[in-house]
Order: structure tokens, then sequence, then C-alpha cells
């Protein structure tokens, strides 16, 4: 659904192979009818699969290298808000659940992709961050930090994974899904300000699925050759751009996450 579905009608439209996986399995089946409507070369396929269930991520790429030989990129949007409220409220349970799919089962995606990559003479992950990455997200602790922690998981691996395979992230903007759906029914005491803030962008439209997926599509492909360890803001950065950017991009803090210094802000005291 969503930036998923838009990064896999992107991606089969600019002539890859694709599989799709989801949890739901009537949601995956529409978006796999949607998909394979008009293809007639049989270069979609869809499986189910729990991202946080390191049988099915394996088994999902095990049947992708089946179907189409070898796998060159992933792009992993899965996500979850989780619970939501003041941090003194909210269930542990449901929110290491929300951990557990938003950062564990990114591991378990850019892990069983890196394995075939490595193995294939490499590739490109692009994985999906979003609200709290880079600003504080009051009430939404397990998303904010799980989305942050996915941002400098991918930093940390295209460290590990260079330079045959390279590793971007993406922040999408604010998307109208059906996640915003926890706001609404979160209500105010729960969800603080970004009620009115979420009410207001649905209002709007909010931004559009293929924006996000434009921005996935292109760090999945060839064109995106020697950009890595980046964080996209898919709605503000010209990240076309950037390939002709590759010595200012390459080993700089330029679209990372950092600390701020005093002194880099003019202040002399440390």
């Amino acid at each position: 659904m969503g930036i998923g579905f838009e990064s896999a009608r992107l991606c089969r439209a600019y002539g890859a192979n694709v599989m799709i996986c989801a949890r739901g399995a009537a949601e995956l089946e529409d978006a796999a009818a949607t998909l394979t409507a008009d293809d007639a070369e049989g270069a979609v396929a869809h499986l189910r699969a729990d991202v946080g269930d390191r049988r099915d991520v394996d088994a999902a790429f095990e049947a992708f290298v089946e179907r189409f030989g070898r796998c060159d990129g992933l792009i992993h949007a899965a996500g979850v808000y989780g619970p939501i409220g003041p941090v003194t409220d909210v269930d542990p349970d449901a929110w290491w659940d929300a951990v557990r799919i938003n950062l564990f089962g990114t591991f378990l995606v850019a892990r069983a992709a890196a394995q075939r990559m490595n193995a294939t003479g490499g590739g490109r992950i692009v994985l999906f961050s979003g609200g709290g990455a880079s600003t504080p997200f009051p009430n939404y602790t397990a998303y904010a930090s799980s989305k942050v922690a996915v941002v400098r998981f991918a930093e940390t691996i295209a460290e590990e994974l260079a330079p045959a395979i390279e590793v971007n992230t993406i922040a999408p903007g604010f998307v109208a899904t059906r996640l915003h759906d926890q706001t609404l029914a979160a209500g105010e005491r729960a969800a603080g300000s970004f009620l009115e803030k979420t009410k207001a962008a649905l209002a709007s439209g909010g931004v559009s699925a293929t924006v996000g997926a434009e921005a996935a599509a292109f760090l999945v492909s060839d064109a995106a050759k020697g950009i890595t360890g980046k964080f996209v803001a898919a709605p503000y950065d010209d990240y076309r751009a950037w390939p002709a950017q590759l010595e200012a991009l390459r080993g700089s803090e330029l679209f990372t996450l950092r600390r701020v210094l005093p002194r880099e802000r003019g202040l002399d005291w440390q």
C-alpha cells in the first residue's frame, strides 16, 4: 500500500523485475493484481511476509532469487506508529513491538538483501525513515526512536558494505495513509499537538506517495551510483542532482545525522 506500492509500480515501469511483500494477505493480493494487470512479461511476483520474522524474510529473498535469478535492489517501506501517548502511559509491550517491526524488521530485510548482493557483485538498498528521525516527535516515542535508528543503521552499514552495496534512507514527508487513523483515534490527550497537524495535513491531501517512491526508484537505480549513507528528505532535496556532486558528498556530513557544536553557530564557549 501507499509508498511501497508506488515504489513497486515505478520500478516496474522503469523495467525492473519486482516482488512485493506485506503481512496483509488481502491487500497484498489486490496490489499484486493491479501491478500484474498489464504485465505480459511475468516480471511481478508477490509473497506474504512479516518483516519482523527472519524465516519470512529469508523465504521472500529465496523466492525472488528462484524467480528472477538475482537481487540488485531493495526498497523497504514497512512501518507502524506503535502506541501513541506520553511515555509514562504507553504500553511497554506495544512499544517494543513497534520497534521490532520498524527497526528489527529493517535489520532483517537489509541483512538478507546484503547477503545476496554480496554474493552477486553488489546492489543498492533504500530504507524509509519517517517522523522523529530529524526532530523530536512527542507522544510517538516508539515510532520516532525506531525511525531515527533506521537512519543511523543505514549510515553504519553503508560504510560496512561499501563499495559494492550502497545504502540510503528516505523521509517521504506527510503521506496520507491509513497510518494516520491511529492519530485521529488517539485524540488530543494521547497525540498532543500532532492531532491538529494531522487533521490539517489530511485536509490538504498531504504529500503524494509518489514523491517518496520516485526518490526510492531513483536511489535503487544505476543513476544513483556513488550516493551512499545519505538521508534524503524526498519533498525537499534535489537528489537527482547529487550524482554531479559526488566529491562534495563523499565522506562529508551533508545529509546525515550529526551533532551541532556551538562554534558552528558562531558561539565561543565550546
